[in-house]
């Protein structure tokens, strides 16, 4: 993965959860107020019908947004965890390369909004759509040092 930074933890499929790395979903660059990545669709994400489960559409908004949306606040000590997904899908895909731009649509000092376009390459047709909104908050560490800090103040 590109960035113009390093301040996010490893993306790669090889340090995503099982459910993460099923999707098959690559970020290849992310900033600010963008990600693009690409996704290989293929049988493993296959209805009994034979089209790409809306599932898993529905994974890649919420997985390129938040990743996106937390690159834009990390340098403040948060990340961004999705509070509202609204995805349509809009065309069967079954197999072939589909390309992923998440763009930010807002970004407030507490919630930011992120439109996600998935398309297939080989037709330019977009396959689904959808928006995030997000919540910032406090990296886990940070949560942990104020805690911390808030005992002593407290006596404890």
């Amino acid at each position: 993965m590109k960035t113009n930074n390093d301040v996010l933890p490893d993306m790669g499929l090889d340090a995503a959860s099982d459910f993460v790395a099923a999707s098959g979903f690559i970020v290849d660059e992310v900033g600010k107020t963008f990600l693009r990545g690409h996704v290989e669709l293929g049988a493993k994400h296959h209805t009994p019908w034979g089209v790409v489960h809306g599932g898993l559409f529905t994974t890649i908004v919420e997985s390129a947004a938040s990743i996106a949306a937390s690159y834009a606040v990390k340098e403040l000590g948060q990340f961004a965890v999705g509070v509202h997904n609204a995805t349509d899908f809009l065309r069967p895909g079954s197999a072939g390369l589909a390309r992923v731009e998440a763009t930010a649509l807002h970004q407030g000092r507490t919630q930011q909004l992120w439109e996600v376009i998935i398309t297939d390459v080989a037709s330019s047709k977009v396959l689904a759509r959808g928006q995030l909104r997000l919540q910032n908050v406090p990296l886990p560490s940070q949560v942990t040092e104020a805690r911390n800090e808030e005992g002593k103040t407290n006596g404890s």
